[in-house]
């Protein structure tokens, strides 16, 4: 009888496998579900099949063959496939957090085109209505929101082993990395880093009973994204985009992630979308015209709101009050209270 390889060392070579086409490997993202003995020393490998396209499966089937039978020299390697549905919630390994009715993520293609801005503004938009609202700081590598609430000098206190309490102000409870190692630390991890970080935030903060969790991820299609879907039942994405068709196509990248790990899309943001001239009332669409509206058409979702460009906006996020808060009568405001109120109707919480 050949010789077992321990499981140790097949969980090991399985961790070097990165998922097909992101920077994660199969084991931190829950894909491995289980590796079994077989007799001639081989193994049967269970797999969550998370995709139903052939050639990612082909792809992912042939780096663990090489990873398994010619790095590791297992002579019979047995993929078995746990197929899994979009509609089965927890037995994806997806979880309600307690006391969270809704987590809504804003994501975004590329930087650069305000998504936390939206986060932000769209956390206390909620709580304007009365509504009580958490407010996850998922962008690990470039977290802005304790700038943006003024609050980046505070760390939150500890509840006792991993738990610990969120930072409140202006009625929105927040965690971020930036509370931990202070607004200008460079964060220089990997991805395992950052996953579990997010992992941290989600499950070991106390936010108590909340209507809404908005969670502002980082640009991209990256660790935290995947991280957040593996971890827990989302009730919906935000896509924040800029009408220019670079940002439209980043945009068009992320909505198709997250779709490919079972998150629904609630609908695109079309931030930067105009400016209106202060003296003569002028619009101009600086950035092209029509291009969120063709982007929600191709993909089959809708438009939840065109953001215009306003220096307030800017300059109220950079003073530590975002213009919510700083001038609820502005038309800025009112653009993100309304783009809240298509939020609630589509998570059907009203």
């Amino acid at each position: 009888m050949a010789r077992q390889v321990p499981i140790e060392a097949v969980f090991e070579a399985l961790g070097s496998v990165k998922y097909p086409g992101y920077s994660a490997d199969i084991v931190a993202l829950g894909i491995v579900e289980a590796a079994e003995a077989i007799p001639t020393g081989g193994y049967a490998i269970t797999l969550r099949q998370a995709t139903e396209r052939e050639e990612v499966i082909r792809e992912l089937a042939a780096r663990i063959h090489q990873a398994l039978t010619h790095d590791l020299g297992i002579p019979k390697v047995e993929l078995r496939a746990h197929r899994i549905e979009a509609e089965l919630g927890e037995k994806t390994g997806r979880v309600r957090l307690e006391g969270i009715k809704h987590i809504v993520a804003v994501g975004s293609g590329k930087g650069g085109v305000g998504k936390s801005t939206v986060a932000a503004n769209l956390a206390l938009a909620l709580a304007s209505l009365g509504l009580s609202v958490g407010l996850l700081d998922a962008d690990i590598y470039g977290p802005s929101i304790p700038m943006m609430f003024g609050v980046g000098a505070e760390r939150p206190k500890s509840a006792g082993g991993q738990n610990f309490y969120p930072i409140e102000k202006y009625g929105v409870k927040m965690i971020s990395i930036g509370f931990f190692l202070g607004e200008k630390a460079p964060i220089i991890w990997r991805g395992p880093m950052v996953m579990g970080a997010v992992r941290q935030f989600l499950k070991d903060t106390l936010w108590g009973s909340q209507d809404f969790l908005i969670v502002d991820l980082p640009p991209g299609t990256g660790d935290a994204q995947l991280t957040l879907a593996q971890q827990v039942s989302i009730d919906g994405v935000v896509i924040v985009t800029t009408p220019q068709d670079v940002a439209l196509l980043d945009a068009n990248r992320a909505v198709k992630m997250f779709r490919q790990v079972h998150c629904p899309i609630l609908g695109v943001v079309e931030n930067m979308s105009y400016f209106v001239c202060p003296d003569c009332g002028e619009r101009d669409e600086l950035f092209g015209e029509g291009g969120g509206e063709r982007m929600a058409r191709e993909e089959g979702t809708r438009v939840l709101g065109r953001l215009p460009i306003y220096p307030e906006v800017r300059e109220a996020g950079d003073a530590g009050m975002p213009i919510v808060i700083a001038n609820p009568k502005h038309p800025a405001s009112a653009a993100f209270i309304e783009l809240a109120r298509q939020i609630v109707e589509a998570t059907s919480a009203g």
